[in-house]
């Protein structure tokens, strides 16, 4: 008799979570699957919270124990899922974040111009299914919202998900932000469906308006704080300098790595292109930094450094747009101080705009399912906090400086 291969991995927010199907242990066995613990959850965000060096992959495997416990009480409610579809939803969410690569949002289309992190997840998922002789064919379907019980992919990628209701559990825990803290244990015993789509018992009401309220400090306290945001815009502006001058230092450039591929020759993300692109993680830029700060262009010697010595820019958040006049005038004495043209002082000081909105009422609802069997969108009933607040957009100015 064969034996069934069990892991249990203990997990600092969970406890113990479960990993019990040869399909899953093909997933997180997987060199690209792997991959995701070089690279960090919150991108530069340690720089200002020292304790958020969690990964990818813990909160892989935090979205997937949330959604064991989602179906189980799904199941528990009578709802007909079965043991193929439970499964794929499992499988569905480990996957979730596979294709994001080096410091996630940070770097999103900056490596890999025009491809987002789902179209690359997508296509990593596929070359999964081909290497599983085409056991992870629902997973997909699931994953795309093409299978015919919609309320599995809600449960993956929604307003209320399982994987915000990892990431914000997780990163307020590792930030030690408490506002970020969630009821997501009742919100789990909360879910339930009808009529095909994922909504909440009304008894649940309240804690969802604290899972949106969260959802919001977290974005303007951690997600958008002005010096997590200057520390990224560092390192964006480090790529975008070594793409302007590639063409003509590429000898000086050059990391006899991995990375070489996207500056040179990346045009398509092929099976050849997918490939390299799994290879890299966090380590590679950080490496690339390390090598690039002694290059003799003195704006990526200089971003390079002061990333290293975590001598970021100077940030401000305010809600009107910066005087213009008044950065062209400062961008003059940049360019005198670094003997540089006024254009490349725009590497030194730029502005730009921050925006999020908590609940977008175009989007994706969530419904609020009453004992009566009537449902609403948690926006119509009576408690106005959700329509009047959190739907309404938040824009920021910013301005970053080099001192």
């Amino acid at each position: 008799m064969q034996k069934i291969r069990r892991k249990i991995i203990n997990d600092p927010i969970y406890g113990f979570i479960t990993i019990d199907d040869p399909l899953l242990f093909f997933i997180i066995d997987h060199p690209w699957y792997q991959r995701l613990r070089r690279i960090y959850q919150m991108a530069l965000a340690q720089l200002v919270y020292p304790g958020a060096v969690h990964t990818r992959l813990h909160h892989s495997l935090g979205a997937y124990h949330l959604i064991c416990l989602a179906l189980n009480e799904l199941k528990n409610k009578g709802i007909d899922i079965s043991a193929e579809e439970e499964l794929a939803t499992k499988c569905a969410i480990l996957l979730h974040d596979v294709g994001h690569g080096p410091f996630s949002h940070a770097l999103e289309n900056m490596l890999i111009k025009v491809v987002h992190h789902e179209t690359l997840g997508l296509q990593i998922m596929n070359e999964f299914n081909r290497q599983s002789d085409g056991a992870l064919t629902t997973a997909i379907s699931i994953f795309t919202n093409t299978y015919h019980k919609q309320f599995l992919h809600q449960l993956i990628s929604g307003q209320l998900d399982v994987d915000r209701m990892d990431y914000l559990t997780r990163d307020s825990f590792y930030t030690g932000v408490s506002e970020g803290v969630i009821g997501y244990d009742r919100i789990l015993k909360m879910l339930t469906v009808y009529e095909g789509q994922l909504m909440v018992e009304s008894k649940g009401l309240y804690s969802i308006e604290k899972f949106l309220v969260a959802r919001r400090f977290m974005y303007w306290q951690v997600y958008l704080h002005k010096t997590v945001l200057a520390a990224e815009k560092m390192i964006v502006k480090i790529i975008e300098r070594v793409r302007e001058i590639y063409p003509s230092s590429n000898t000086a450039l050059k990391l006899n790595s991995t990375l070489d591929y996207f500056f040179e020759n990346f045009t398509i993300m092929n099976n050849e292109a997918l490939a390299k692109f799994c290879l890299l993680d966090d380590v590679d830029i950080m490496f690339a930094i390390k090598q690039w700060s002694n290059h003799a262009d003195t704006i990526l010697s200089t971003l390079c450094k002061n990333l290293l010595d975590r001598k970021l820019y100077k940030s401000k958040l305010q809600t009107e747009p910066f005087d213009e006049d008044e950065i062209l005038n400062t961008k003059k004495i940049i360019a005198n101080k670094f003997n540089i043209s006024v254009k490349d002082a725009a590497y030194f000081i730029f502005t730009g705009q921050a925006m999020n909105t908590t609940y977008q009422l175009q989007d994706e609802r969530i419904n609020i399912l009453s004992k009566d069997g009537t449902y609403r969108d948690i926006s119509e009933v009576a408690d106005p906090l959700i329509h009047k607040t959190l739907s309404m957009p938040v824009k920021k100015f910013y301005i970053c400086q080099l001192t």
